[in-house]
């Protein structure tokens, strides 16, 4: 047995350990299920009894429990039982923006360790209403906001669930639904376990479905996530931490956004990820986007067995240097195997409430991309049994970008724009575009195009090591097509 699977045995068996602790009712404290009463002080006196009388499961039976900020305490595990339901409050007044974290959220952890919410319940943040109200509480003065973009800031509209620096955490079964910002974060905290849950972020702006930031030892599995940005992102908010040991797997994930996402704050970095059997679907950018643009880094991680479906992109690889304040980024050792992935010409989420922005035209369809910079190359990227279909149909009149040494070399570098696949616009290939990258494998990839192209399948550009074994085009009418295009590249082996 690994190292990481013998130190995630020992955590879990201390978990289920913990969660064998005495039962207490919350209804026993006062609290009143029937969706209108605002039991924010009831809820918040029964966890701190639970906390100071040895924990346990504050358990939460059938009903309705309207909730405004709570604090969860050492040694306390929230239970929600079939057809519990904790409401978040409609009103922006009961709930406080946390003065350590600069967050709101519904559910707050601070510090504490073995701590959990469990069960079949739900907790639903009623997202839209909530920051549709705290938009008319700033426009009457009552709240300061720039209203960027027409709406209060992220981290005014309150979470579902936000823990910073705790220890021992456990999120199994549950369901989460409709935040007013993010709907849940996992900030700086050691040995979280995620097991079974299903998500519904789509409420409003920036429902992401599961954040997780700087933190060491998170298994993520058997989950269900549909929201309206990212399914599930890890962050690196600060340059002195990392965000590693992270295992994720057999999960689903539908997005307006991205699919699995590193960044884009990465100020420290990402190391030590295991990524396997995760489905993602009608996703309006990449299915797998691995971002270093503040300065972190992004080295060994694995990612085996995707299936992405109707997504705007598949594999989008990123350095660029946006906040890196003098850091030197990096990315190097990403295995990425066993994809199957389906690109369509139609925009895969529309008719979703906040779907993604209509980019601007003219744009064909974009290729995967893994760009780095000339100072601060990708390096030792393997691609191995990766079949991807495109619409193909690129048309030189609606969007043009050559293949001549003078029209490769235009393009721009753009290392402090946030980044996206899409952020070129057009892009020499229909397949994959490489660029300032060393050492790459290409094992057995198939590219197929239904219809033709004017763009080769692949472009390399200032590459040192590539290697491609067993690639196959399928597009119609190129018989005689060049489908690799090199520039400025060497140690190039096709085979």
């Amino acid at each position: 047995m690994s190292k990481i699977n013998i130190y995630f045995s020992i955590v879990f068996i201390l978990l289920a350990t913990h969660l064998q602790a005495k039962d207490y009712n919350v209804s026993d404290f006062g609290a009143k299920a029937d969706g209108t009463t605002v039991n924010t002080r009831t809820i918040q006196r029964a966890i701190d009894y639970v906390s100071e009388n040895g924990g346990g499961r504050l358990v939460f039976q059938v009903g309705n429990y309207v909730t405004g900020s709570i604090y969860l305490k050492s040694n306390v595990t929230l239970h929600l039982e079939p057809g519990a339901t904790i409401l978040g409050s409609t009103n922006p007044l009961d709930y406080v923006i946390d003065p350590k974290i600069k967050w709101s959220s519904m559910i707050f952890a601070v510090n504490q360790e073995n701590i959990g919410i469990t069960g079949k319940g739900t907790i639903n943040g009623r997202g839209f209403t909530t920051a549709n109200n705290l938009v008319s509480l700033i426009h009457r003065g009552i709240f300061e906001d720039e209203l960027l973009l027409d709406r209060p800031r992220e981290w005014r509209r309150p979470e579902n669930i936000y823990f910073r620096e705790c220890v021992n955490v456990t999120i199994t079964g549950i369901t989460l639904r409709d935040p007013a910002s993010w709907n849940q974060t996992y900030d700086q905290c050691k040995n979280v376990y995620v097991d079974g849950i299903h998500v519904d972020s789509k409420a409003y702006w920036n429902n992401d479905g599961i954040d997780i930031v700087d933190c060491d030892g998170v298994t993520i599995k058997n989950s269900y996530f549909d929201a309206a940005d990212d399914v599930i992102c890890f962050k690196s908010h600060d340059a002195n931490s990392i965000c590693q040991n992270v295992v994720v797997e057999n999960c689903v994930g539908r997005s307006s956004a991205n699919g699995i996402k590193f960044g884009t704050v990465s100020r420290g970095g990402f190391r030590n990820f295991k990524i396997k059997n995760v489905t993602i679907f009608d996703t309006f950018r990449s299915a797998i986007t691995f971002a270093a643009v503040d300065g972190g880094i992004i080295e060994d991680i694995e990612v085996d067995s995707i299936r992405s479906i109707n997504t705007g992109n598949v594999i989008f690889l990123r350095i660029g240097d946006r906040w890196s304040s003098g850091k030197q980024p990096s990315m190097k050792n990403v295995r990425i195997s066993n994809v199957y992935a389906e690109v369509p010409m139609s925009k895969p989420d529309a008719g979703y409430n906040y779907e993604g922005p209509v980019e601007d035209n003219p744009r064909n369809i974009s290729p995967a991309v893994i760009f780095g910079l000339p100072d601060h190359k990708i390096e030792d990227v393997v691609l191995k049994n990766i079949e991807i279909v495109y619409p193909g149909a690129g048309n030189p009149l609606y969007a043009y970008r050559g293949t001549s040494q003078t029209e490769l070399d235009s393009i721009p570098d753009m290392r402090e724009r946030y980044p996206e696949f899409s952020q070129w616009k057009e892009l020499p290939a229909w397949g994959f575009y490489v660029r300032h990258a060393d050492g790459v494998v290409f094992d057995n990839v198939r590219l197929v195009a239904e219809k033709k192209d004017y763009r080769p399948s692949i472009v390399i550009d200032n590459v040192d090591g590539a290697t491609f074994r067993n690639v196959e085009f399928i597009e119609p009418e190129s018989k005689n097509k060049k489908q690799i295009i090199q520039n400025r590249c060497k140690n190039v082996t096709i085979q």
